[in-house]
């Protein structure tokens, strides 16, 4: 079977990387965080010490980390996959939602070492990633994404091609940022609702229900009725902000200046200047409430 690295193992990168252990494939895994990997070590992995040890003689590297930063390291870094000597042709997976520039630095990195880059953002909560069910956003070469299809369908129960490496990170920052945007409305609407004296459970069930009932509305608008923002936590505002910024900076990029996504994210960034980073993206509720006219 064919050698994988996956690089990567938060609540994402444990479910894609399990469904690869559990198709057969040989699977090393880093993460910067060791025990975070001990779960899939558990199920079959080989832990690796660094990201250019697992890529060693891969035939495909998958990454999925938080943000550029963390990108950056995973490939560039002293002991990165592209400090390492690896064979012409392995595919290069980067299934991490970052930003634009970023994306496009990264490819023609990946191409002058001799890598086949494929940009693969997904989306899916940690569930899906768990059972295989999540939707990939491609932007590739097809001959790249031919040749990576058989571990594209072990992950996804669907894959969307965009177009050229760029594409399938352009969509789901457009997404990500839409998302943000329903989030921010839906705390504000059950504010609203709140100061009409209306069954806050009631609005939020409706709203789902209703023309404005977003996936995203539909999920997290009863969770902020709930107001538990720290138990199992999915999605942090840290991560919100983050998307929300990425989405914002390749918007700035193409030329536009959209007034409900700065919006949006000077909401997110209130959360996080009130302490709430490591709190679900719901705890935006509050720090709105915080702020609005008494």
């Amino acid at each position: 079977m064919p050698r994988i690295a996956f690089l990567g193992t938060g609540l994402m990168g444990t479910g894609m990387a399990g469904q690869l252990i559990d198709a057969g494939h040989y699977v090393h895994v880093y993460n910067r965080t060791h025990e975070r990997a001990m779960p899939l070590v558990n199920r079959g992995a080989t832990l690796a010490n660094s990201p250019a040890i697992a890529a060693k003689d891969a035939d495909a590297i998958f990454v999925m980390v938080g943000d550029d930063i963390a990108s950056k390291a995973i490939w560039m870094g002293p002991e990165g996959v592209l400090s390492a000597n690896i064979k012409p042709g392995t595919l290069a997976i980067e299934c991490s939602t970052l930003s634009h520039d970023w994306v496009e630095e990264l490819s023609v990195a990946a191409k002058t070492s001799g890598l086949d880059y494929l940009d693969c953002p997904v989306t899916g909560l940690p569930d899906a990633a768990a059972s295989g069910q999540l939707t990939l956003f491609l932007g590739g070469e097809q001959s790249t994404i031919d040749k990576a299809r058989p571990y594209l369908e072990v992950i996804s129960s669907n894959q969307l091609y965009f177009g050229s490496i760029g594409s399938g990170t352009a969509y789901k920052l457009i997404v990500n940022l839409m998302g943000s945007i329903q989030i921010a409305a839906a705390a504000e609407g059950l504010i609203t609702a709140e100061r009409a004296g209306l069954d806050l459970e009631l609005v939020a069930k409706a709203l789902g229900m209703g023309g404005c009932g977003s996936p995203q509305v539909a999920r997290n608008a009863p969770l902020m009725v709930e107001g538990q923002h720290e138990k199992d936590v999915l999605f942090s505002t840290k991560w919100r902000l983050k998307d929300t910024d990425y989405g914002l900076k390749y918007a700035h990029k193409l030329g536009l200046n959209p007034q409900i996504g700065l919006a949006t994210l000077d909401a997110f960034q209130a959360a996080m200047d009130d302490g709430y980073s490591a709190s679900a993206e719901t705890k935006i509720i509050d720090a709105l409430r915080k702020r609005l006219p008494q």
